[in-house]
């Protein structure tokens, strides 16, 4: 049976896919000052693939590795809140091809949950000056065939979606079915603003009202996890009262 996401590509979307790159996101910071619009870049093998804070990020065939390349309107912040539009659309590409039965969850600020475990990664970068941003990057990793070694102590387990369902997915089709499902997404977000995508995220969040920690690189907080504001940050309930935390690291008790 045909499946209506695998059908249709995004209208005025590029997609560029290659067999080999050192990273997708500097693929596309390399392709950017020659894009008229939107474009995916996708690889089948990363060399050098990197996450948050400069972490390494393990590819073993299979898994999807891409990265869209925009001019987004607005400043940094606005940008920013493109991670949840991500979340977002991961999250329903892997509902559309696998079934509502997934158990997913997002996990602030820009992972993706399968049964408790860490399928998927987003990775913002920004090219720009003076408050002004020329190009914006979002770098997806899923881990749809395989899962990387676990990392540092107290993170979320690394999953694969084969090994935790046995459902197998393409990094193709699984392209455009994200393709399609960010896509309808920042629509949604030009047209109506944060509001909706703050209420989707909420409603698809792992441990709201459950007690985690923050972690910067000079300060840590644990609280009751309450949501997130109007801008994206984390609301945090602890012993110092409500607080708002623009960027973190999240680690689970008991995870």
């Amino acid at each position: 049976m045909s499946n209506p996401a695998l059908d249709a590509w995004p209208e005025g979307v590029a997609r560029h896919v290659l067999d080999r790159v050192d990273s997708t996101n500097a693929e596309a910071m390399r392709l950017a000052p020659g894009l008229s619009g939107p474009a995916w870049i996708m690889a089948r093998q990363q060399t050098a693939g990197r996450g948050r804070r400069g972490r390494a990020w393990t590819d073993p065939p299979g898994n999807f590795a891409a990265s869209l390349i925009l001019r987004p309107q607005g400043g940094p912040a606005d940008a920013a809140r493109l991670s949840f539009v991500a979340a977002l659309a991961v999250h329903d590409a892997l509902r559309t091809l696998c079934g509502p039965q997934l158990n997913l969850a997002l996990k602030w600020p820009n992972d993706v949950l399968l049964n408790g475990g860490k399928l998927s990664g987003i990775l913002l970068e920004s090219m720009g000056s003076g408050g002004t941003i020329q190009a914006l990057v979002i770098g997806i990793g899923v881990n749809l065939a395989a899962a990387p070694e676990a990392v540092e102590p107290g993170a979320v387990r690394p999953v694969s979606l084969q090994g935790e369902t046995g459902l197998s997915v393409t990094p193709d089709d699984f392209l455009t079915a994200l393709a399609v499902s960010f896509d309808g997404w920042s629509r949604q977000m030009r047209d109506f603003g944060f509001a909706p995508i703050r209420a989707a995220w909420l409603a698809r969040a792992a441990r709201i009202g459950e007690t985690i920690t923050a972690r910067t690189g000079t300060a840590e907080a644990t609280g009751r996890f309450e949501g997130i504001d109007e801008t994206g940050a984390l609301i945090l309930t602890g012993p110092r009262g409500r607080q708002a935390i623009p960027a973190a690291d999240i680690y689970f008790t008991g995870a």
